[in-house]
């Protein structure tokens, strides 16, 4: 029996099969809409980024694959702890006090990936793997408005396909941001290099505890970067290392023997007592990997008829394994975003600001919190995250908690004021913490709409486009943007829809998705 035909044209199209593109695709599907997804590898494929974070079990629920991922036996995560230096206890973000089933997983991409990408057939999309996309066809009338898309499958056999709504979920490759919008930007703080590769046999992190068996994270005690642990299915542990830029570099061009690679990451357990200990007797499993970690963002992520998710359009490091998150939160909106303009539930223009708004603020908050961990972590000396006469990093771990765990952006119960504390209490680790003396000096010779508090967010790029050689300016925007960040949250509490954009909110509700208008407060 021959395998379906590529249709001629589609309504809605979703580049890419990953986490971002499976669940966009799945939740237009459920909604009746006429899906095809085209991804260019053959599931299951390999793919890095194997630690969920909590939120995941709500997006999941969302799209009818939560028991599909319970029930296939994946390494459960109860938190994770993160050693920032070696003379204070390692902090610990606890997942399951009080809500003992708020776990989350650790994964085999191939395997997760996979469950996603059938889960969507199931659903009712049209997927169809091995075959790559090759250029995006924009409207004669309307010349940002893509139409069709031209597709290359590995038999070789080539086609077009026209559609009316296009969701790319391109990954890294991202084809929109990279070949025709040309809005990438990377973050010059965020360069690093990672080197990775499996061990059977560790030891567990706390067993006997409730903390039996989490990740582990560990800054490197030369201050060059950081360490992962996670402990996989079936024996299995992942580690690796994220490295600066630079230094990694260094670092690898000075290691010896035939396999650079090799030896360079063997090297750098010297650095990582703690996981050395962990480790203990285990076996090395095959090759190491390795890959650039570099951060990134777009200054938008919809256009008409069209919208980003996932890593096609932002990428963040990895430290607080926010990357699946960030790709369901943005296919979600991505989602509701289309629904509502077809269905006439606002404007086409209002639908694009909202996605590109709720993408921003989502990937601002991780970004703040990844700043000042990061300044803790190269800077181990110094009382970044905790007083000097503090022996653990409990109060900054209390803080950050709601935005490590993915619950600013799903849970209702976290309010605006706790997320509040958390970008404070970042803002002032990471060196952009000011005074209203700075902020009123600054805002006198800046462009109004650059310090409007309910203007859009700007990324770093933006920031530091805008602020030139002005040293105050930078950090009076990044203090502002990252307070933009929780503005978006003061609509949480009284409805539980989510945070508003303009007055909308994401209906998240099968038969019934879209966006919905909050209704003003009571004076």
């Amino acid at each position: 029996m021959s395998a379906p035909a590529i249709p001629a044209s589609t309504t809605i199209l979703v580049i890419g099969g990953g986490p971002a593109g499976s669940f966009a695709a799945t939740a237009l599907a459920r909604e009746g809409f006429q899906v095809t997804l085209l991804e260019r590898d053959h599931f299951p494929r390999y793919h890095i980024g194997e630690t969920m974070l909590p939120s995941m079990k709500t997006f999941l629920r969302f799209i009818g694959a939560e028991q599909k991922v319970a029930d296939f036996g994946f390494t459960i995560k109860p938190g994770a702890a993160l050693k920032l230096n070696q003379t204070k206890r390692e902090g610990y973000t606890d997942f399951i006090n009080p809500d003992p089933t708020n776990t989350s997983w650790n994964v085999t991409r191939a395997e997760f990936d996979e469950i996603l990408l059938r889960n969507a057939i199931q659903e009712g999309v049209s997927v169809f793997e091995g075959v790559s996309v090759t250029q995006v066809k924009f409207s004669a009338a309307n010349d940002k408005q893509p139409v069709a898309a031209d597709w290359k499958a590995d038999t070789g056999r080539t086609g077009e396909i026209k559609f009316d709504w296009l969701v790319d979920a391109s990954g890294r490759a991202g084809i929109l941001s990279t070949k025709y919008l040309k809005n990438r930007k990377f973050s010059s703080s965020l360069r690093s290099v990672a080197w990775w590769g499996y061990w059977k046999g560790a030891n567990k992190y706390a067993p006997g505890t409730s903390r039996e068996n989490a990740p582990w994270i560990e800054a490197l005690t030369d201050e060059s970067g950081w360490a992962w642990f996670i402990p996989l299915h079936a024996g299995k542990v992942s580690v690796g290392f994220v490295l600066k830029d630079d230094l990694g570099r260094a670092k690898k061009a000075a290691a010896a023997g035939p396999d650079q690679n090799m030896s360079h990451y063997h090297n750098q357990f010297q650095f990582v007592p703690g996981l050395k200990k962990l480790l203990g007797n285990a076996v090395f499993q095959g090759e190491v990997k390795s890959a650039g970690d570099y951060s990134y963002s777009a200054h938008g992520y919809g256009g008409p008829h069209y919208r980003i998710a996932g890593d096609a359009g932002a990428f963040i490091d990895p430290l607080f394994s926010s990357g699946v998150h960030l790709a369901f939160g943005s296919a979600l909106s991505a989602a509701c975003t289309i629904v509502a303009s077809i269905k006439g539930q606002c404007t086409e223009e209002q639908a694009i600001h909202f996605h590109t708004e709720k993408t921003k603020t989502s990937y601002t908050r991780f970004l703040v919190v990844v700043l000042g961990v990061y300044k803790q972590i190269t800077s181990q000396s110094v009382p970044v995250l905790a007083d000097i006469d503090e022996d653990n990093f409990d109060r900054a771990f209390d803080f950050i908690r709601p935005v490590i765990q993915g619950a600013a952006d799903t849970d209702p119960t976290v309010t605006e004021e706790m997320v509040q504390d958390t970008i404070d209490f970042c803002a002032h680790a990471t060196g952009f913490f000011t005074d209203p003396e700075m902020e009123k000096a600054v805002e006198k010779r800046m462009d109004p709409t650059l310090m409007a508090k309910d203007g859009p967010i700007m990324g770093p790029s933006a920031v530091e486009a805008a602020a030139g050689d002005d040293e105050e300016a930078k950090l009076v925007l990044r203090r502002l943007n990252a307070r933009k960040a929780v503005g978006t949250l003061k609509a949480w509490e009284p409805n539980f829809r989510g945070e508003t954009f303009d007055g909308f909110y994401m209906v998240r509700e099968r038969g019934n998705m879209g966006l919905g208008k909050a209704v003003a407060a009571a004076a």
